[in-house]
């Protein structure tokens, strides 16, 4: 039975209200609390603020700008398809937002949980169902393999990419592949934003595909800023998978004798890739922001977001924000609602 645009719009609006204080939910300040005892990266602080996230984005204004762009798809009669979701484990709950379009465009989901993040979206679901029970039908986590399904949004790295090519390139589908945060100074930030690109960093100990692994810095740039900046970050160094991380690739840097910057927790080395190892920011030198913006448009199917001072840049999010993405603001730039309106 179709369950109409409005119910779920009140249904994720309620759960975002959830969301926004999660320890006065019992099974969410479970998870807070003891999902880093199955998965050590998921800590306390980055299960909270992945509720949080979610939830500020799930408020009633949000919800319907959000939907309004797809009225006339959303409000007509149809079929619902089985898609299927091969869901990444790097960050808590990172697949929550093809979860949300599946339902919200009415199609069923049958996700297939990463083993680094199995427990948070079904405990998420589960409070979803108690909202709308009609909802409960049109979800699904299989313990084994996918089946019976209709279309694919499945995500992972380069080298398993190619696999879901191989194994889902007959279905309809999207497949996202490694995607890296980048931020651009110009060496005039003032603390505050230099501190909020610490948050952009260090969230989710730089493992998300919205976290900043590469900057672009101009010439004779000044570190000592953004050194004293980051320190407010130096609890960061004592959490032991991140530690190893970081003393791992010091001495690798040490031995090979490679030239970096290290500020006892965190690596910077010039570098021309994007995408650098947790513990680790690559940065490269600009002389012409022009350049940069050139470059950036030339590799935008390696970049997942970029963040930079107001006006900066086009398209650009401010320091601080890399992790708070909005629902229009869609993974890889391909808007899976309009995707999903095409399986009718």
């Amino acid at each position: 039975m179709p369950v109409s645009l409005e119910k779920k719009i009140e249904a994720f609006s309620k759960l975002g209200s959830i969301l926004r204080s999660p320890e006065k939910h019992p099974e969410l300040r479970h998870w807070i609390e003891n999902m880093q005892y199955h998965n050590p990266w998921f800590d306390p602080e980055n299960v909270r603020n992945a509720m949080l996230s979610i939830g500020n984005s799930l408020t009633p204004e949000k919800l319907y700008r959000w939907t309004n762009a797809y009225e006339n798809i959303l409000k007509k009669t149809f079929r619902p398809k089985t898609v299927g979701l091969v869901m990444a484990g790097n960050i808590p709950l990172v697949g929550f937002h093809d979860f949300l379009c599946v339902l919200t465009a009415g199609h069923k989901v049958q996700a297939k949980l990463s083993r680094n993040d199995d427990k948070l979206l079904p405990a998420v679901s589960n409070i979803l169902v108690e909202i709308e029970p009609s909802l409960k039908d049109f979800i699904e986590f299989p313990e084994e393999k996918l089946h019976d399904f209709d279309a694919i949004i499945a995500t992972g790295s380069n080298n398993t990419s190619r696999y879901f090519e191989y194994y889902f390139g007959k279905y309809p589908h999207i497949i996202r592949k490694n995607r890296n945060g980048v931020a651009v100074l110009t060496g005039k930030e003032n603390q505050a934003e230099l501190q909020a690109l610490g948050k952009d960093i260090f969230l989710y100990y730089g493992m998300g595909c919205r976290s900043i692994s590469k900057l672009y810095i101009p010439e004779n740039y000044d570190f000592n800023n953004l050194f004293e900046a980051l320190e407010s970050f130096a609890e960061t160094g004592q959490h032991h998978k991140y530690r190893n991380n970081y003393d791992y690739y010091k001495s690798i840097f040490l031995v090979n004798c490679e030239k970096h910057l290290d500020n006892g927790f965190l690596l910077l080395k010039e570098e021309d890739a994007y995408a650098s190892p947790p513990a680790v920011v690559y940065f490269s030198y600009y002389r012409d922001l022009k350049e940069v913006g050139s470059l950036l448009e030339m590799d935008r199917d390696k970049i997942q977001c970029i963040v930079s001072s107001p006006g900066l840049l086009p398209h650009s999010f401010p320091f601080g924000k890399a992790q708070e993405p909005d629902l229009w603001d869609y993974a890889d730039g391909v808007d899976v609602m309009e995707f999903l309106s095409g399986l009718e």
